[in-house]
């Protein structure tokens, strides 16, 4: 056997492997008696075939299989050797005539490209500084979480027979919809109770509906968006007969025991400790994900380092099949919406870069710490996973149980909140009350 360094640039190196045909013939011949004992062929005795037999039968397909766990061998071979911690999978180029190699006549030669994990030193904890942001939750701020319930649970009141409909009315209408004087499926309703302003219908229909009051008869002109559901009806033209049946102004909840007795709690009083803790914790994990945040950017400020191309392309190539993907339906936020394909792909590839680098240091740090993830929170984690698909969750825990990868895609973000928790206990905190305002805005994505 024969591994050769050919080049070594930046993080990239390549090396020459050949493995002699003898070498070949050898493994083959022990792979064969390895198999022997279980061979069974008509006209011989169960475990009985003469290994000269099986070579002359399946020689060639057993060779295949010798070929395949050879290149794995001196692939790990070469990577120990040379003490490399590989990036990515390795890529093999074949030098060698394939068919001749299996079929014992030519050396096995090809070139293993292997990209290698940057060496750097991470940051010591202990050294970084940070500041905590909190808020601390005042009486108003509980009424207000409490009034949002009531906000939910709002009912309306008939108006009087005179009464005008306003924004925040709801009215009670029949309707027949009708395109090109032909009424359509799900176009007619009776008794249906609209709330205008709620966007729930088509854009322009509930506008129209503002002045009417009880009685009132009119059409309503609308245009289907396009696209829409349905697409027979998209970017056409509609018509809709309504009849105002009744106008609705809003009414509150009345927040007291019965209001609480709803949400399965026995009074007012225990429904205010339960939004007390619920926002409580909603504070506590705004705050963590703010400090989180600021510890990843100075991570990503304190460490330089050539990066593993082939794993920022994989990376940015995820990120980018879920931009397009975005894009195609419409759903980019308003200021990428504005961006050229140029603009963004610039843009996103440095959040590669950075999710990459990110990753490389939070990885360094708990290997340097010795973090371990136990099979009690890997399995925590498929728990809480499987629970999001009630009814499979069996399927999904077997799912992880069979796929490495899957359960690899688990252990990532499990792992990463235990390196910021190891960050958070060493590095020096400093806490700072701010308003909820300022604790709730949003970071940049860079």
């Amino acid at each position: 056997m024969l591994i050769k360094e050919l080049k070594a640039e930046g993080l990239n190196h390549t090396y020459a492997i050949k493995v002699s045909k003898e070498d070949l013939a050898d493994k083959l011949e022990a792979k064969i008696k390895e198999m022997q004992p279980k061979v069974s062929l008509k006209g011989f005795r169960p475990g009985k075939v003469p290994v000269s037999h099986i070579k002359k039968m399946y020689g060639q397909g057993i060779m295949k299989d010798v070929v395949e766990e050879t290149i794995n061998e001196t692939t790990q071979k070469a990577i120990n050797d040379n003490s490399i911690r590989p990036a990515g999978q390795p890529k093999v180029d074949m030098k060698a005539d394939g068919d001749k190699v299996t079929s014992g006549t030519s050396d096995l030669e090809y070139e293993l490209s292997v990209e290698t994990i940057p060496d750097f030193t991470p940051v010591d904890p202990e050294k970084l500084k940070f500041t905590r942001l909190k808020h601390e939750p005042s009486s108003e701020d509980l009424a207000a979480e409490v009034a949002k319930l009531g906000e939910g649970q709002k009912s309306y009141k008939k108006k009087a027979k005179t009464a005008k409909a306003k924004k925040g009315d709801a009215v009670l209408i029949d309707f027949i919809g009708t395109v090109d004087g032909e009424a359509f499926d799900g176009g007619t309703m009776e008794g249906h109770q609209l709330v205008i302003g709620s966007g729930t219908f088509i854009p322009g229909f509930e506008d129209q509906l503002i002045g009417t009051k009880a009685g009132d008869e009119l059409e309503v002109k609308v245009t289907f968006p396009d696209p829409y559901q349905a697409e027979n009806l998209a970017g056409k033209d509609a018509v809709f007969s309504t009849k105002v049946i009744e106008v609705q102004a809003e009414k509150d909840a009345v927040i007291d025991d019965e209001f609480a007795k709803k949400f399965g709690l026995a009074d007012l009083d225990a429904l205010k400790l339960a939004v007390e803790e619920q926002y409580k914790s909603q504070l506590d994990n705004q705050s963590r994900m703010k400090l989180k945040r600021a510890i990843l950017d100075e991570l990503d400020k304190k460490h330089k380092f050539d990066l593993p191309p082939q794993m920022v392309e994989s990376e940015f190539s995820n990120i980018w099949t879920q931009v397009q993907s975005e894009k195609e339906a419409g759903k980019l936020d308003d200021d990428d919406s504005k961006k050229t394909d140029k603009q963004l792909e610039k843009d996103y590839r440095k959040i590669a870069q950075r999710r990459v680098r990110l990753g490389l240091v939070l990885a360094e740090m708990g290997q340097k710490y010795e973090i371990q993830i136990t099979n009690d929170e890997l399995q925590q984690a498929m728990v809480a996973e499987a629970r999001q698909y009630p009814g499979q969750e069996q399927q999904i825990i077997e799912f992880y149980q069979k796929n490495p990868q899957a359960i690899a895609q688990l252990r990532a973000p499990i792992y990463e909140e235990k390196v910021v928790d190891l960050i958070i206990e060493k590095a020096t905190l400093s806490d700072k009350n701010v308003s909820r305002d300022v604790l709730f805005e949003e970071d940049d994505m860079i």
